[in-house]
């Protein structure tokens, strides 16, 4: 014959372990799955404003250095529509290449 749980010494401890082990089951299960989510949007924000700016310093600086590069051979003005050019070929290089690349993952019958 099962005991009283009113008199059964044990009955609090029982009850109070049960509802701590299904509240960290059930945080476990959402609120955890949620910080995780969290922290990686959060990580990838900051690494996509540090990326954009690193690559925008980038830029400038390969700009100034062909200016200075071409600023030994022709004026000024020059040198600067020259890096211009330059940096702009590279670009569309670079961007005809990534074009050309677009569907590589996909095979023709």
């Amino acid at each position: 014959m099962p005991a009283n749980p009113l008199t059964d010494p044990n009955w609090p401890r029982e009850t109070t372990d049960t509802i701590v082990q299904l509240v960290g089951s059930i945080r476990d299960q959402t609120t955890t799955k949620v910080v995780y989510a969290a922290r990686g949007i959060v990580f990838g924000l900051i690494a996509v404003i540090v990326g954009s700016f690193t690559a925008v310093l980038a830029i400038i600086g390969l700009l100034r250095g062909l200016q200075a590069l071409f600023d030994l051979g022709v004026s000024t003005p020059r040198a600067v529509y020259l890096s211009y050019f330059a940096v702009g070929g590279i670009f569309c290089l670079v961007g005809a290449f990534l074009f050309r690349k677009r569907n590589a993952s996909t095979t023709k019958a």
